[in-house]
C-alpha cells in the first residue's frame, strides 16, 4: 500500500514539470577534445573511458584559481574547464560563514535543476550548529544557464561527450571550493550532494583528501541506468533513442560513474562517508542503491547507511525532508566539530 502510494507521488512530482525538451542524439566528440575524423565515436569513447579511469586524477583536477572573487556573500570564480557557452564558464558559490567558528565547513552541492535559493534552508542550519556552509551553482543552472535552455540539460544529455564535460566540470567546480575554504583556514572540510550532486561529491571526496567527510544523499552507481531506467530523465533516453544500448553508454560514461572508484576509495585513508537512499525511488532505482551498498562491503569500505521509506521527489516533502536533514546535518556535525 505504501509503495503504490509513494510511486504515484513520485510520478507526480515528475510531471508537473512540462518543460522537458526531447534534444538530440550527439556523440559530441569535441566535447572531451577528440575530432571524429570519420573515426568510429565507439572506439574514440571505449578507449577515452579506458584510459579517464585510470587516470582519473588528470579528469577531475583541482586547478589554480586565480580569480576568486568574495562580494558580499556571493563567491564567483572562473572554472577550470572552458565550456561553448560563455555564461557557464563563471561558477557561483553562495557563503553561510558561522559568526564565530572558523574551524570547520561544508561544500553543498544540489540536485539537478535546481531552483536559485534551494539548499539555502539546509546552509542556515549547519550554521546554527557551528558550521560555515558554501553553497555551489551547478553548470548549466541558474546563473550559468545559456539563453537557450529553460533546463539545465546540458549537464545530462542525450550527447554522450557533452555529459562527460558537465560531469567533469562539476567535480573540477568543486575541487575549487573546497581550495577556497582551505585558504579561508578552515580546519575540516565536509561535502554533501543529492541526487546528481551526490554523484558529483563522491567524485571529489575520491579524488581530493583535503574533504575530510561526506554525506551522499541518493545513491547510483551507473549515470547510464539512472537514464535508461530512471523516471527524471525519460527525456534524455527519448533523445538518445535507438543509437546505443545500455551497456556502451554505462562504458562510455563510466568515468562518471561512482563504481567506476569504489576501489580507489578503498585504498585511501577511511574518512565518514554516509549514504542515504530511498525504498520507493523511481528517478535512482533502489537496485542500483543497493549495488553500490553491496560494493562498498566487498571493498570493506567503512560506512554508514541511512534508508529512508519514500521516494526521490517525495525526499524533499515533509515530513521526509526532516528526517533527511537530520540524518545529513547530525553525521557532518559529529565529524567536523
Amino acid at each position: 500500500m505504501l509503495k503504490r502510494y509513494m510511486h504515484g507521488r513520485e510520478r507526480h512530482h515528475a510531471f508537473l514539470e512540462d518543460n522537458r525538451v526531447v534534444h538530440p542524439f550527439d556523440w559530441g566528440t569535441e566535447f572531451i577534445g577528440v575530432e571524429q575524423n570519420g573515426d568510429d565515436p565507439r572506439k574514440i569513447f571505449s578507449e577515452f573511458s579506458k584510459y579517464t579511469v585510470e587516470h582519473s586524477d588528470e579528469f577531475f583536477f583541482s586547478p589554480d584559481v586565480q580569480d576568486f572573487r568574495l562580494d558580499g556573500d556571493l563567491l564567483t570564480w572562473t572554472s577550470g574547464i572552458e565550456t561553448t557557452s560563455p555564461e557557464n564558464n563563471t561558477v557561483y558559490a553562495k557563503y553561510f560563514p558561522h559568526e564565530n567558528n572558523r574551524k570547520s565547513a561544508v561544500v553543498v552541492l544540489p540536485h539537478w535543476n535546481a531552483k536559485a535559493g534551494t539548499y539555502w534552508d539546509l546552509c542556515k542550519i549547519f550554521n546554527k550548529v557551528g558550521i560555515t556552509a558554501l553553497r555551489m551553482t551547478l553548470p548549466f543552472h541558474e546563473e550559468r544557464m545559456p539563453p537557450e535552455l529553460e533546463r539545465a540539460d546540458y549537464l545530462v544529455a542525450p550527447n554522450v561527450g557533452r555529459t562527460l564535460q558537465g560531469l567533469q566540470q562539476s567535480v573540477v567546480d568543486a575541487r575549487s571550493a573546497v581550495r577556497w575554504l582551505k585558504q579561508q583556514g578552515y580546519e575540516k572540510i565536509g561535502i554533501v550532494g543529492t541526487s546528481i550532486g551526490s554523484c558529483v561529491g563522491f567524485f571529489a571526496f575520491t579524488h581530493d583528501m583535503d574533504i575530510d567527510t561526506a554525506v551522499f544523499n541518493h545513491v547510483s552507481g551507473y549515470p547510464a541506468d539512472v537514464v535508461w531506467h530512471g523516471l527524471s530523465t525519460y527525456a534524455v533516453k527519448e533523445g538518445l533513442g535507438n543509437n546505443l544500448t545500455l551497456d556502451e553508454l554505462r562504458e562510455y560514461w563510466l568515468p562518471i560513474s561512482p563504481m567506476a572508484y569504489i576501489d580507489r576509495l578503498a585504498k585511501l585513508p577511511p574518512r565518514p562517508q554516509r549514504y542515504i537512499y530511498t525504498l520507493y525511488d523511481l528517478s535512482f532505482p533502489i537496485d542500483l542503491s543497493r549495488d553500490v551498498i553491496n560494493a562498498l562491503r566487498r571493498h570493506k569500505v567503512k560506512h554508514s547507511k541511512a534508508v529512508i521509506p519514500c521516494g526521490h521527489y517525495t525526499l524533499g516533502q515533509k515530513p521526509w525532508v526532516y528526517y533527511d536533514g537530520y540524518k545529513i546535518v547530525s553525521f557532518l556535525r559529529k565529524h567536523l566539530k
